[in-house]
């Protein structure tokens, strides 16, 4: 009997009608013959209502009982929905992030699972079981509950689905798949049918919120079948493989954006082999995680250095930074926040010279000013005003004719 590994999201189950209606779901799925494992975010709004309640308490909570209190929120939804489980007949069993053998490596808030020890899974599921797992947490091997950060249960349900073999993952969510851009903001966006790893991957770490980044890596390099569906919609959704055939000659398959950007430019930077290391050494071991890098050679022999972070990330950047001043070496800091993040993914960009020159030239025609510019070979981001970040993936996803009724034949 096949596996399949199914998750929902926190709005899928965010009041005991919806969760009545997850069950159904789930039900359907466990009578067409396959075991299933059931991985749960918290309902509705509960994460934010507990960070609301930490921050009556404390401006700055330790991060360990922070995760002491958010992952409470799970437990309550896979507890509700065993329970929607049990009353219609089926036999169910909740299990919390640390009960479904999930290991994760020793950091609070923002953890990465390192190993999933599968035997109570398989005995549940062998005893023909819905198992009914928690999201977003772990725990690690000297026994501390961790987080692994928003949007970590689709990471949860992705690593499961690897450890178990299972068939098939599916990430079901409030849209009906993964879109050309978020249909919120963007006129026009459009379902795609598949999309590929790397393709989603650079879209998920670019702002695209459907799918965890750390999802994606997982399904990549397991080779998860996934797909992206709708939680209340009976439709086909987005499946994410490894080769996709080029959709309807699309050289640009997504435009991703993210608001909220800080770029941090560090003056007088020493020109010593090891100052450009020192500096993201420093962030890398207070688990701050850095994008666009810009370095510039000063008339004084020194080396400024530019860099994007979240805002979030600012406060405590800069703080680190300052206290390591002495031993990097460099004169100050400045930064400018109010900023967002634009970009274009796709293959097709490999074999598309001129792709970015593209981008750049409608950008300039509508006066958006370009601040800070990164490439692979299947993404372009620029960092702009963030007031002028809507405009700008409007004006690329019609430029790079993504909108529905501009497909090319």
């Amino acid at each position: 009997m096949g596996t399949i590994v199914i998750k929902f999201g926190g709005t899928s189950v965010a009041t005991t009608e919806k969760i009545q209606h997850v069950a159904k779901r789930i039900i359907d799925l466990k009578n067409s013959g396959k075991n299933v494992v059931v991985v749960v975010s918290a309902m509705g709004k509960t994460t934010d209502h507990l960070l609301q309640l930490a921050g009556e308490i404390t401006e700055t909570p330790a991060k360990r009982e922070m995760d002491m209190l958010l992952t409470t929120g799970e437990q309550v939804t896979i507890s509700l929905l065993s329970m929607a489980l049990i009353e219609k007949g089926v036999p169910a069993v909740s299990l919390t992030g640390w009960q479904a053998g999930i290991i994760t490596e020793s950091v609070h808030s923002n953890a990465r699972i390192l190993d999933i020890k599968t035997n109570r899974l398989d005995e549940l599921l062998q005893e023909g079981k819905v198992v009914v797992a928690a999201g977003f947490q772990g725990i690690t091997e000297s026994g501390e509950i961790t987080t692994l950060g928003r949007g970590g249960s689709d990471t949860t349900a992705v690593a499961i689905a690897a450890a178990l073999n299972a068939e098939k993952c599916l990430i079901c969510t409030d849209v009906t798949g993964v879109f050309t851009s978020d249909p919120r903001y963007v006129e026009g966006a459009r379902k795609l049918s598949a999309i590929s790893y790397d393709e989603m991957l650079e879209l998920a770490n670019l702002g695209a919120g459907v799918l965890h980044p750390r999802a994606v890596e997982f399904a990549k390099n397991y080779n998860v079948s996934l797909e992206v569906r709708s939680s209340t919609e009976n439709e086909d959704g987005t499946v994410i493989e490894e080769e996709v055939s080029m959709e309807n000659n699309l050289v640009v398959r997504g435009v991703a954006f993210e608001k909220d950007i800080t770029r941090l430019t560090i003056f007088g930077l020493s020109n010593q082999l090891t100052g450009l290391s020192s500096v993201f050494t420093v962030l890398a071991e207070n688990h701050i995680d850095v994008d666009i890098i810009i370095q510039s050679q000063t008339d004084t022999n020194t080396t400024n250095l530019s860099f994007s972070i979240k805002n979030k990330d600012r406060k405590e950047a800069v703080n680190v930074l300052e206290s390591q001043k002495e031993t990097i070496g460099f004169e100050h800091i400045e930064y400018e926040a109010g900023l967002a993040k634009v970009s274009i993914v796709g293959a097709g960009m490999v074999s598309n010279p001129g792709v970015a020159a593209q981008m750049f030239n409608i950008l300039a025609e509508k006066n958006i000013q370009i601040k800070m510019v990164s490439t692979s070979e299947i993404k372009v981001s620029a960092v702009i005003e963030e007031d002028k970040m809507e405009e700008a993936a409007n004006i690329l996803h019609d430029e790079f004719k993504l909108s529905v009724g501009q497909e090319v034949r």
